[in-house]
């Protein structure tokens, strides 16, 4: 990879500077291009190149996402056409996408661009919402307004009618998501193995009650019904529809969408598996590092970026 242009995909409001800086530092001392969206060009060093946001994938052989699970999925969606490797750098408060903490940075960049990296293929979601084509990596959501009623809609699978659901929100989503909103809703998790789509709702009052696993060669149809309320539309946690009254979804799966960078995936599915478990505690996180040994919560507290090498 050496030689070739490595993108940047900034999380949108939160101070990236100093893993910013690492990488540049980086790519400077082995030759490495960098770029980045125009629209970020005022958050990176002059020597980052600027490009526009739909040629960044393009012109890129490999992306690095600096932010959360929500910054790398906008990466994922940024190269679905011809997908590339994507880094993730952990900026966010859970992740169960990223893996790199910002002190493993210059070895993991090292890593990336000698190939010495697994790839683990995600899925998408290809979407028709409205007449409108969009891609989610982890959930299509039909979400009820507050106070307006209920989500009220046909399924269909491939064709054929299967039932309605009442409910405040319907999930459509991924193996990858349902660590997600499915799950929050009461869904399944479903390991990233498994080629299938879930469909949950969330605080079902009639019809279909439970979630609904599909086959990968199967596709979704969601019609919204006359007695629906307005219906908000989220694609990976991102609002693209607002209050529609009416209209369908319908929904594809699409293999090898997406290609993440794996350092240690051993170590990467230890740590979800440890973050789920956490999912389902009710302390808070500063409840919880008050239950580390004292050493160890003074070592977490002090840790630190390193000094770029």
């Amino acid at each position: 990879m050496a030689g070739d242009v490595l993108g940047l995909v900034l999380h949108p409001t939160r101070d990236v500077s100093e893993v910013v800086r690492i990488i540049a530092d980086w790519a400077a001392r082995h030759r490495i291009t960098l770029a980045v969206r125009a629209e970020d060009r005022a958050r990176v060093p002059a020597s980052v190149e600027a490009l526009p946001a739909d040629d960044l994938a393009d012109r890129c052989a490999a992306l690095i996402s600096i932010g959360g699970d929500g910054t790398m999925l906008g990466a994922l969606r940024m190269a679905v056409r011809d997908p590339k490797p994507v880094l993730g750098v952990h900026l966010g408060r859970l992740g169960f996408l990223v893996e790199v903490e910002p002190p493993d940075l210059p070895r993991a960049l090292e890593r990336l661009v000698e190939h010495d990296f697994t790839v683990e293929s995600h899925a998408c979601l290809a979407c028709d919402v409205c007449g409108d084509d969009v891609v989610a990596f982890n959930d299509i959501a039909l979400v009820r307004q507050p106070g307006a009623g209920f989500v009220t809609a046909t399924l269909a699978v491939d064709g054929q009618r299967y039932g309605y659901y009442r409910c405040d929100a319907l999930v459509v989503s991924t193996p990858t998501g349902s660590t997600a909103y499915s799950y929050a809703a009461g869904g399944p998790l479903i390991s990233p193995a498994t080629e299938a789509m879930v469909v949950t709702p969330s605080a079902p009052m009639a019809g279909i009650s439970r979630s609904v696993l599909l086959s990968a060669h199967e596709t979704v149809h969601l019609e919204l019904r006359a007695d629906s309320a307005p219906v908000a539309v989220e694609m990976d946690g991102l609002l693209i529809r607002e209050a529609a009254t009416e209209g369908s979804v319908h929904i594809r799966y699409v293999r090898d969408a997406g290609r993440v960078v794996r350092l240690d995936p051993r170590r990467y599915q230890e740590r979800n598996q440890l973050k789920l478990s956490l999912l389902d505690l009710p302390l808070l996180p500063d409840q919880l590092r008050e239950l580390l040994p004292d050493g160890l919560r003074e070592q977490f507290n002090r840790r630190e970026l390193p000094p770029p090498r």
